[in-house]
């Protein structure tokens, strides 16, 4: 996938054909399947974002256009006005476009796309209300130590630890009914001792990094590496 930074708000990205069978999509269900374009949508998103630091936040403007090989995708960040009632987009010549509000990513790729009635397993997870996140270790030295440690209600997390490019990754999803929210600071807070905060997805690492461990993470570690 090729990346353009185009200024501080906009960005544009060239994917294939090809490139988007090769991270196992196929071409029809992208115009046809609004959850599998979802998908794509916010994958391609978690390479830019991990390439260019284009952290999306708030509302995006996108512009899709067709090629004989691709698509050529243009996001543009945008920001609610004041009163709510509109979504002011950046201009090259520092000015802004008001649009309405329904106008906003969820409209624009049912115009691209097409619908589904089908939710994403993003939207259900929120629904769920499970927090998660993706830390960074300097060393696996580290996450040996953390196993150690991390031993408490770990049956009411879920984790994937990932190797990409010589840094390890750990994925881990707290369960919101089996903890409350102090309970998942005190846990979040002792990860933090170890490992580093990390811009990097669970989707990117799923795409690109090695799956080491799933599940059960820290114990399948200290059974290897024992005190």
């Amino acid at each position: 996938m090729e990346i353009e930074r185009i200024n501080e708000n906009t960005v544009k990205f060239y994917i294939s054909y090809i490139d988007i069978e090769d991270r196992g999509f196929e071409r029809e269900e992208i115009w046809y399947n609004r959850e599998r374009s979802e998908q794509l949508f916010w994958q391609m998103m978690d390479e830019v974002n991990y390439k260019e630091d284009f952290t999306v936040e708030g509302p995006l403007w996108i512009q899709v256009q067709a090629l004989d090989k691709g698509l050529e995708i243009v996001v543009t960040k945008a920001q609610v006005s004041k009163d709510g009632d509109n979504i002011e987009l950046p201009t090259e010549n520092g000015k802004t476009i008001d649009l309405s509000v329904d106008e906003k990513i969820e409209n624009m790729l049912d115009d691209k796309f097409g619908k589904s009635d089908e939710k994403s397993s993003q939207e259900e997870d929120e629904e769920e209300g499970n927090l998660s996140l993706v830390v960074e270790f300097n060393n696996f030295e580290d996450v040996i130590q953390l196993s150690h440690y991390f031993q408490k209600d770990v049956e009411s997390v879920s984790d994937s630890l990932f190797h990409y490019r010589d840094n390890y990754y750990l994925y881990m999803e707290f369960e919101q009914d089996q903890l409350n929210d102090d309970e998942q600071e005190d846990l979040i807070s002792l990860v933090f001792e170890y490992a580093n905060d990390t811009d990097v997805t669970i989707h990117y690492l799923e795409e690109y990094g090695k799956r080491i461990l799933e599940d059960d993470t820290f114990e399948q570690v200290r059974s290897y590496f024992p005190a």
